[in-house]
């Protein structure tokens, strides 16, 4: 049989070699440059500012360094409350893992529940990345010394309030959680369900640890007698503020910070002197990780000077974030004074000094108990609540300190009991608070 060679001039060999470059660039075009399986799924109750800043600076720095993009997954079912809950809940059904990486957002207490439930892998920073971060803030720990989970970020807890409603209404501007306590802000109050959002109980919490349980709890009742709604997402409450529709309300501080971006000189947030805390923003990789070694690649971008930068430099300048202005503290302390000037963050947490030592490991055993009782006694029965004429305590718990404890371990693990106690105590509030109508 007779062969054929087909032989090219140099001309036709370049027009060829070119269409195919062309061809197969052509062909990659508007495609995403994932290697497949590289993929990131990550539950979390932060908004789209922090989601799209994060994923499109983690896959520039990969870039850089000759890699492929990753396909960032975002799951969230609220808050942190409502994602720790989830978690929780899916681990119950596969404990081996569930298909997702890092659980990022919320305080330390959720990630000290994880980790007592074993629910946490450990992964062991570079050894100078962790000497930058401060090793805690106001006697509250930044990182766990088991390497378990990291604070990412900072966020302090206090009041924010409208300058304008608080003339119109001839109200004093609140300083202390007391004041919002005060008759004289009765339906100008408004405040999140800690049932749904992380940052909602850590305002709940913080009282109790500041004021002592049985005069925490009252305070709190104060407070939720004079709140007009309680709203189930935490970001809703400064823009109602912002907004008029509310003289003040407990808040975390970037959220205030962002409103006032918006309405300058109208809206002031404020620390309670002696009676709040700062508190790490918490990112860890879940048992099981599909993508561990990518889930800790992404951890070490998030708590390095490149991903902290993201927090506190505003959009648009260089090493800042692109489109949204974060505002955030950050956990690296030598970047207050390297971005004095840049940063549009005032306050220097690792300066700070709080009134009393706010205790994670209390907090982190009681999150869901405590909960359930602001469900009970304030939010369920809320309509009662805020008819009540205040004469003496107004909110008596009905179980003690030491009792919420021991109730917190397997008993309220088990649905039908705790629904039922639950139960009976709004009941019993509302009867105590339909006894106490003006």
């Amino acid at each position: 049989m007779k062969k054929t060679l087909c032989v090219l001039d140099h001309g036709t060999l370049l027009y060829c070699l070119v269409s195919c470059i062309a061809a197969y660039l052509f062909a990659g075009c508007g495609r995403s440059t994932v290697t497949p399986g590289e993929k990131l799924t990550i539950i979390s109750p932060h908004y789209e500012g922090i989601r799209e800043e994060y994923g499109d600076a983690f896959n520039s720095y990969r870039q850089s360094q000759g890699r492929g993009e990753v396909e960032l997954e975002w799951i969230d079912q609220g808050g942190t409350s409502d994602d720790l809950r989830f978690v929780k809940s899916e681990f119950s059904r596969t404990p081996d893992g569930i298909n997702i990486d890092i659980f990022w957002g919320g305080g330390v207490d959720p990630y000290q529940e994880l980790k007592e439930q074993n629910l946490l892998e450990k992964h062991t920073l570079p050894e100078d990345e962790l000497r930058s971060i401060g090793r805690d803030v106001g006697g509250v720990p930044v990182y766990d010394p088991d390497g378990l989970w990291y604070g990412s970020a900072l966020s302090g807890f206090g009041i924010m309030f409208n300058s304008a409603v608080l003339r119109e209404r001839q109200l004093p501007q609140p300083k202390t959680w007391t004041d919002l306590a005060d008759g004289r802000f009765h339906n100008w109050i408004t405040a999140t369900d800690p049932r749904h959002s992380g940052s909602a109980h850590m305002m709940f919490e913080i009282v109790l640890q500041a004021y002592g349980w049985d005069d925490g709890f009252d305070l709190l009742g104060r407070m939720a007698r004079n709140s007009r709604a309680f709203t189930e997402s935490a970001s809703q409450v400064p823009k109602d503020v912002a907004q008029g529709e509310a003289a003040a309300a407990p808040v975390i501080d970037f959220y205030a910070w962002s409103e006032s971006q918006d309405v300058e000189g109208k809206v002031g947030f404020v620390y309670p002197e002696g009676r709040t805390v700062i508190n790490p923003d918490g990112i860890a990789i879940l048992k099981g990780a599909p993508h561990r070694s990518l889930a800790e690649e992404f951890v070490e971008f998030v708590l390095s000077e490149k991903g902290q930068k993201l927090l506190m430099l505003p959009a648009g300048k260089t090493e800042g974030p692109k489109q949204f202005t974060l505002r955030r503290m950050s956990v690296l302390p030598n970047l207050y004074d390297a971005l004095a000037g840049k940063s549009l963050i005032e306050v220097n947490p690792f300066k700070w000094k709080s009134g009393f030592v706010y205790n994670s490991e209390k907090g982190s055993t009681r999150w869901e108990i405590v909960n359930d009782l602001v469900g009970a006694l304030m939010i369920d029965p809320h309509a009662e609540l805020r008819q009540t004429k205040v004469v003496g305590r107004l909110v008596v718990p009905p179980v003690s300190e030491g009792e919420a404890v021991v109730l917190a371990g397997e008993k309220w693990k088990d649905a039908a009991f705790r629904n039922r106690t639950m139960s009976q105590w709004t009941s019993n509030a509302k009867k105590r608070y339909q006894s106490l109508r003006g």
